[in-house]
């Protein structure tokens, strides 16, 4: 297999990192792009191999952004491999939600993916070939009470990713979705909202049966299968069939969950 040229947004910890070893691993050459430029360094230098560049970028900045394809279409020519990682994590109801909360994890967790497909696609697109993928998470695909601005955030990554996956059919790009549930990472690090709700996701991670490197192994080789809907953690691939196919038991049963673990349980 040729070397690809890859770009993943949030690269300096978590899954982004994560993913970043695995591509370095597999003889590709990997644009780290974080808000953290020491993060972003340190995951560069941890990296086997050579080519690999480092950057610092805000998604939910237009100007950063841009620089980042222009320093990737300088130093590479271009892009094979798209990862439009980066995220913040928020938690409330809707009626203790702000409109700050909303405009900002709307500004990165959807935006940041709507930067990230409008720069670089036309490059894909003009080469017949290249692979986009966007995080998004279970979040998106559950309904669930309580994550109200992150969910609906998730969903529409998820929506994103499916209307483009059928507008990219026949021109050589391939797109992805991830949709992992709770696993042990440094993502409530940018938690925004009710603090109650952040102890809980807490809990979740601690006791979720996956771990940062077992759904970075799974979203590798689900995406080097060229899969669309990735759901990397043990549990959720039943639960989101469970509402496909039972749609009122999936919701009682997601009240019941809700009532007995929520904050404050």
């Amino acid at each position: 297999m040729a070397q690809r040229r890859v770009l993943i947004t949030g690269a300096g910890s978590g899954l982004g990192q994560a993913l970043a070893q695995r591509y370095a691993k597999a003889g590709d050459r990997v644009a780290c792009v974080d808000l953290d430029a020491a993060r972003a360094e340190l995951t560069r230098a941890s990296l086997p191999g050579t080519g690999h560049l480092a950057m610092v970028a805000n998604v939910a900045s237009d100007e950063a952004m841009e620089q980042v394809h222009e320093t990737v279409a300088r130093e590479w020519g271009g892009l094979d491999v798209l990862f439009n990682n980066a995220g913040i994590a928020t938690g409330g109801a809707m009626v203790e939600t702000t409109m700050a909360e909303w405009h900002n994890v709307l500004e990165i967790n959807l935006l940041g993916v709507v930067r990230g497909c409008r720069l670089f696609l036309p490059g894909m697109i003009a080469a017949g070939r290249g692979h986009v993928v966007n995080t998004a998470s279970f979040a998106g695909l559950a309904g669930a009470p309580s994550i109200m601005s992150y969910g609906v955030a998730k969903a529409s990554v998820v929506a994103l990713s499916e209307q483009l996956r059928a507008e990219m059919h026949g021109k050589g790009v391939a797109v992805s979705v991830l949709c992992p549930a709770f696993f042990r990472t440094n993502l409530l690090e940018s938690w925004q909202g009710n603090p109650k709700l952040r102890n809980f996701a807490d809990k979740m991670m601690e006791t979720s049966p996956d771990t940062l490197d077992s759904v970075a192994d799974a979203v590798f080789a689900a995406v080097e299968r060229g899969e669309f809907l990735v759901i990397p953690t043990k549990r959720e691939p039943m639960r989101w069939r469970l509402k496909r196919w039972f749609p009122e038991f999936y919701f009682g049963q997601l009240v019941k969950f809700a009532r007995g673990h929520g904050p404050g349980n």
